[in-house]
């Protein structure tokens, strides 16, 4: 069996024991992570707080970085084994800050779970110039991931997870104009190029980790109901993709099909604590399993809404050696392997 994810040569599910309908409970149930260490982004809000909750309960230290430290502070009380960091993941001068303080404690980091992301955003640049969506969704992941490196290797034996998203389906990464200087803005295309990001970095980064036992992951959590990952998304843009009737009220086919939060966190615990995927790495999930291969995108993004499975644009070895070169240009950040 091949070693690495290139082209999807690991996308083939599990025996995992699970399903969509699984819940994080239900994934960590005789999981002890006692002495373990986490970080979790956007780990005081949805998804990412429901993860929090889940390894802290099952006995990890949990870091949870967050811009807002009030409002973190109010979601995460109550919550033990958990320290609470400042970060904001549009600045770069944050990361370095972040990663610095936490790298001087000398401890190792078991789990790097790369959870905070935006969507549906009107288009915004960071201090560089750089789309916003780009610039949190991944250059972010790539950024912290580098700076974190030296406790990733101290674990012996980590993990990164990469929550990305079947949004990937709306765009492969375009590297001729990935800021939307010479193109009309689409706030979609920015988001699938940013998650097709995030899928091409755990290819390359469990190839280079692996010597070092760091293993990548990245995932789909699911269609979720009760985040707030859409609050900047006109109703306009939710009629057009028929979530909405006229009057913007979800259609109850529409939240049928949507996940609870504690099923939508499962497949991010799931990658970073089971043991099944102890020897494996690189690869894309979905619903607490390895996805299977998407076919061919059609273009229309009707199609890509309905899709599961991950697009092999996002696995290619090429697109990802040469996206992790244009990370390291676009952050300033050189990845020191070794």
């Amino acid at each position: 069996m091949s070693q690495n994810n290139y082209q999807g040569a690991l996308q083939q599910p599990l025996q995992s024991g699970f399903t969509a309908a699984s819940t994080t409970s239900d994934v960590t149930k005789g999981i002890d992570l006692s002495g373990k260490i986490a970080i979790v982004t956007g780990g005081n809000a949805g998804i990412g707080l429901e993860t929090t909750k889940t390894l802290a309960a099952a006995g990890a230290t949990v870091i949870v970085p967050a811009r807002d430290i009030e409002k973190a502070k109010k979601n995460l009380q109550g919550i033990d084994n958990v320290e609470l960091e400042t970060l904001d993941l549009i600045d770069p001068a944050s990361i370095d800050a972040f990663a610095q303080k936490f790298l001087a404690s000398g401890r190792p980091l078991h789990m790097l779970i790369n959870n905070a992301g935006i969507m549906w955003v009107p288009l915004r640049r960071d201090s560089r110039g750089i789309e916003s969506q780009l610039a949190t969704n991944y250059l972010a992941q790539f950024h912290l991931t580098a700076r974190l490196w030296p406790a990733l290797k101290k674990a012996r034996g980590a993990r990164v997870i990469n929550v990305s998203s079947f949004g990937h389906q709306f765009a492969p990464f375009n590297f001729d104009d990935p800021n939307f200087l010479d193109r009309e803005y689409e706030t979609l295309q920015a988001y699938g190029q940013s998650k097709t990001a995030s899928n091409l970095m755990a290819v390359e980064l469990d190839h280079i980790g692996r010597p070092f036992q760091v293993r990548a992951y990245s995932l789909h959590p699911g269609s979720i109901h009760g985040t707030d990952l859409a609050r900047e998304a006109p109703l306009e843009l939710f009629q057009q993709l028929g979530y909405c009737d006229d009057a913007g009220n979800i259609l109850p086919e529409v939240i049928a099909n949507l996940k609870t939060i504690p099923q939508g966190a499962a497949t991010t615990v799931w990658c970073a604590t089971s043991p099944l995927l102890n020897n494996i790495g690189g690869v894309y999930c979905e619903d607490v399993n390895i996805a299977t291969l998407s076919p061919a995108p059609t273009g229309h993004i009707d199609d890509a809404q309905t899709s599961s499975g991950v697009q092999l644009y996002s696995l290619d070895e090429t697109n990802a050696k040469r996206l992790w070169k244009l990370s390291e240009q676009l952050t300033g950040v050189t990845f020191q392997a070794n």
